[in-house]
């Protein structure tokens, strides 16, 4: 198999893997992604943009539940969870297709697969990349970027299982809504879910080690009632 050459090898296709890799062609660097999964990473196909679809079908049906509060009128207001999924799934598919459509305009290569470091000589470094099991291709590059993102974490004891206790991927994909859902952390990421599934009708319960909820963000963020935003000079 021949070794591919570039300037720079990124591994993961994410948002610091793409954006990297459209900036280093521009300047000039030959430039290859290499990415397992899907471009544009869990951000735009598991995370930031399909539970923003989600939350918005959600608050769109509350303006109907609502309608009375502005002087409309909309009797048995229902969803189809297998719709609300698809709508969320169509958009990150769309914006896929769009950091696809990027990196090729950007003469950016991409190759799919898993990629391990497998040393290299003075001056460059060798990637191997897998896909079900096989070599793919041998790349060497001056330059290499990991950008290989973060993954869903277990608690020991309540491992998921995709039925009963669910990662981000089964909690935005459900088959089937459910009447009630324990949200474990009360960070962005689980507060969007625990607000999507309540305003769609299911008791939630949140919960969280440290004092208070969305503990990383600014204090204003978390009270209630809600506090004046302090000024700041």
């Amino acid at each position: 198999m021949a070794e591919k050459k570039f300037d720079l090898a990124i591994v993961g296709g994410g948002p610091g893997g793409y954006v990297a890799a459209i900036r280093a062609s521009q300047l000039g660097l030959k430039t290859v992604v290499i990415e397992a999964n899907h471009l544009g990473g869990i951000c735009l196909n598991w995370g930031c943009i399909p539970t923003k679809a989600l939350l918005r079908t959600s608050e769109i049906y509350h303006y109907m539940t609502h309608a009375a509060d502005y002087g409309l009128k909309a009797d048995n207001v229902s969803f189809d969870v297998k719709k609300v999924v698809e709508r969320s799934r169509g958009v990150a598919k769309q914006l896929n297709q769009g950091v696809g459509y990027l990196l090729k305009k950007n003469k950016v290569e991409v190759i799919d697969g898993w990629a391990k470091l497998a040393g290299g000589k003075e001056g460059a470094r060798k990637l191997t990349v897998e896909k079900d099991g096989k070599t793919v291709a041998d790349v060497i590059a001056k330059n290499v970027i990991l950008a290989t993102g973060a993954r869903a974490r277990d608690i020991p004891g309540l491992e998921a299982d995709g039925k009963q206790v669910w990662t981000y991927k089964e909690a935005m994909t459900p088959e089937s809504f459910p009447k009630s859902l324990l949200v474990v952390g009360s960070g962005a990421i689980g507060i969007e879910f625990a607000s999507f599934y309540r305003t769609l009708g299911a008791a939630v319960t949140v919960v969280e080690v440290l004092d208070r909820v969305l503990p990383v963000e600014d204090e204003e963020i978390s009270a209630w009632p809600p506090r004046p935003l302090r000024s700041r000079a």
